[in-house]
């Protein structure tokens, strides 16, 4: 049997698309979607784990109109279902299926907004907190570690959740080089981990600023009789100069229109010899808008910069000193997150329902299938200030 290069199938199953403006009959759909699939080797009803199983023939409708949203969408009507959601995105992604995909309006269409308007202005800041991070503590901290981190551990000699996260916080502590006498500045602080580590363990003041409600509350019972001071307040509101600054899973929040106004805040709070360490997922080309079925259900407006939209906000404000790409540990991260989470589920579904957990469970695996595919990266970017001559930090430990 003669085994096909992956070129040689995408040239096949690229027969098979339809021009722009052409319809596809719901039999021409599905055969089009399984040759799709196929070419990135996942069979329809097959016995892989990354194959999978369609219970209702509208799944393939729904792809060729909403792609990525309609996937997510049936999953959480249950229209299909996978052993391996993980390996069935990373081998997806892998492919270049969305590409092969022709585009349509009513797809394109849902980016205008973000290009027309500021979706993470001032006003509509509020709406990732309560949509998202105010959602339910109990949630998160079910499958979140000790210290609550909802960002990438380090799994570096280790495959413990607990351990990675502290290994993650130790490494930003060391590449900020943070010292008893340090006032640190923390944007967006989340259930107050980094801030209770840093006091705890250096000894540090930290001022850790957040607009989710609910994390300050619980933050602040967690740092208690620490120097530690929460602020509720939009980024763009920050006042005073700080000795270090840190900001761990915020900046995909900022939005491309603001990528330049956050690097002028954060320049304007940091003293001349300080460093500014930030940490945030991010993507290999520029986007002005994320994930359809990410943005609708899990992060309004959220958005991954790429290294180019972060090169240009930063420029003649900082010196970028080092880029650590952490992007497999993610990867790990997000297993762990999804066992924790399944295992949580029997005390979980007395407050939520099936649609939620496949929701929820979608998100942890798709993502955890897009870091593996190498889609999406997590970077820890050393900064200091331009012009000071400051020696540079040592970043790498």
């Amino acid at each position: 049997m003669t085994v096909q290069p992956k070129e040689q199938k995408w040239q096949i199953a690229r027969k098979a698309l339809p021009s722009k403006h052409e319809e596809l009959k719901p039999e021409s759909q599905k055969n089009l979607i399984i040759k799709l699939l196929a070419a990135a080797d996942i069979t329809v009803d097959g016995p892989k784990s990354r194959d999978i199983l369609v219970y209702d023939d509208r799944f393939y409708e729904r792809m060729m109109k909403d792609r990525n949203l309609g996937l997510g969408e049936s999953y959480m009507e249950g229209w299909w279902d996978c052993e391996r959601v993980d390996e069935m995105i990373f081998h997806l992604l892998r492919s270049g299926i969305e590409a092969k995909i022709t585009e349509n309006l009513r797809y394109l269409i849902r980016f205008l907004p973000a290009i027309l308007f500021n979706l993470q202005s001032r006003l509509r800041t509020p709406l990732i907190a309560t949509h998202h991070y105010d959602l339910d503590n109990d949630l998160f901290l079910s499958f979140l570690d000790h210290y609550n981190q909802y960002s990438c551990g380090y799994f570096e000699a280790t495959d413990d959740l607990n351990e990675a996260q502290q290994k993650k916080l130790e490494l930003i502590c060391a590449k900020l080089n943070l010292g008893p006498a340090d006032h640190v500045l923390d944007i967006g602080c989340g259930w107050g981990g980094f801030a209770r580590y840093a006091a705890e363990k250096i000894g540090c003041t930290i001022t850790a600023v957040n607009i989710s409600k609910e994390q300050i509350h619980f933050a602040r019972n967690f740092c208690e009789g620490l120097p530690v001071h929460f602020e509720e307040c939009d980024y763009r509101a920050l006042k005073g100069r700080f000795d270090k600054i840190v900001s761990v899973g915020m900046f995909e929040h900022v939005g491309f229109k603001n990528y330049r106004t956050f690097m002028k805040v954060a320049h304007g709070c940091l003293k001349d010899d300080g460093i500014f360490l930030l940490h945030t997922i991010g993507g290999n080309i520029s986007r002005i808008g994320c994930d359809p079925w990410m943005t609708k259900y899990i992060f309004p407006n959220g958005m991954l910069p790429s290294t180019a939209q972060i090169g240009k906000a930063a420029e003649g404000l900082f010196v970028i000193e080092d880029w650590h790409n952490l992007g497999p540990h993610y990867d790990k991260t997000l297993m762990a997150w999804n066992r924790n989470f399944q295992q949580a589920w029997p005390e979980l579904k007395k407050r939520y329902d099936a649609k939620f957990k496949r929701m929820w469970e979608y998100y942890l695996l798709s993502c955890a299938g897009a870091f593996r595919a190498r889609e999406n990266q997590i970077w820890q970017i050393v900064m200091t200030k331009s012009g000071v001559g400051r020696p540079q930090p040592r970043c790498r430990f």
